[in-house]
């Protein structure tokens, strides 16, 4: 059996409003770009069924890893998506979940709903940390990992540092919440945040290097606490997820600053990085 593994996945998503591009790239455009760059597969919205039949044949004759984004609002809401995601079998299903109740009393039935439905579907199921969902708050997420241990996350971590507006040096507590919140994450949406801007250029590396410092440890921390619970042969998706405007910065030009596409497969390299260190460092702590 082979040794659990690490996928990178470029959101399609991020191909949008590329800086200087003359138009938006085609979905098999995206798709061959993310192929011939290194990729192991793509992220994508997989909730209709007539945009999916338009390029799910391609993405898996090119070998793509398929992640599956939903939005659902009610727990029934996230049956299509699944439904789908079964026919197709796709790597796993990642939740946003548009329902903000903000209590965790509330919100655990909803959670439990969703993996229900996803457990007789067959589906892997990743619950996404982010702002203005169901995981809004570090602190109701915390609870609800004690209310729902069945759950596993998607840790977007951008989202909290931005939302929760957790500033450097980071507190022992923030320290404590986001360790808690990789203990329990099975995947990994990247970009490097800060406390008061969402998506940081991380081409610009001496201006933003304290952040990038963190959010690299905080993903090769993740990648270790993994380790130590996947199978053999398992295995876990990072997706470089920098985003068009507003999550991108843009100049007076209404251009971004920094050429996405560029930064993405950075990203993918310095992931790649933290990723061997991470094996290291289990199979150090495993000896």
């Amino acid at each position: 059996m082979s040794a659990p593994r690490l996928q990178v996945l470029q959101s399609l998503w991020g191909f949008e409003r590329l800086r200087g591009a003359p138009r938006e790239l085609t979905v098999p455009e995206r798709l061959r770009r993310s192929h011939a760059a290194g990729f192991d597969g793509v992220s994508a919205h997989f909730h209709d069924a007539r945009a999916v039949s338009s390029w799910i044949d391609e993405a898996q004759d090119l070998g793509l890893v398929i992640e599956g984004c939903a939005f659902p609002t009610r727990v029934e809401d996230l049956r299509p998506a699944l439904e789908l995601a079964a026919r197709h079998r796709i790597h796993h299903v990642v939740v946003q979940g548009l329902v903000r109740p903000y209590d965790a009393a509330e919100a655990a039935p909803i959670l439990r709903g969703w993996q229900a439905l996803a457990d007789a579907h067959g589906v892997p199921l990743r619950i996404e940390t982010h702002r203005h969902t169901l995981t809004n708050d570090l602190w109701v997420t915390r609870e609800l990992l004690d209310r729902v241990p069945e759950v596993t996350l998607l840790a977007d971590l951008s989202h909290y540092v931005c939302g929760q507006e957790i500033t450097l040096p980071v507190t022992p507590e923030h320290e404590a919440m986001i360790r808690r919140i990789l203990s329990r994450s099975g995947a990994f949406h990247g970009r490097v945040a800060s406390s008061g801007q969402i998506q940081l250029e991380i081409g610009w590396a001496e201006a933003h290097a304290p952040w990038t410092a963190l959010f690299l440890r905080w993903w090769e921390d993740g990648f270790v606490d993994w380790l130590g619970r996947a199978a053999p042969g398992e295995s876990l998706t990072f997706t470089c997820e920098l985003g068009p405007a507003p999550y991108a910065i843009t100049g007076a030009d209404g251009q971004d600053r920094s050429d996405r596409w560029t930064d993405a497969r950075h990203l993918r390299e310095q992931v790649l990085d933290c990723w061997r260190r991470a094996v290291q460092r289990h199979a150090a702590g495993a000896l």
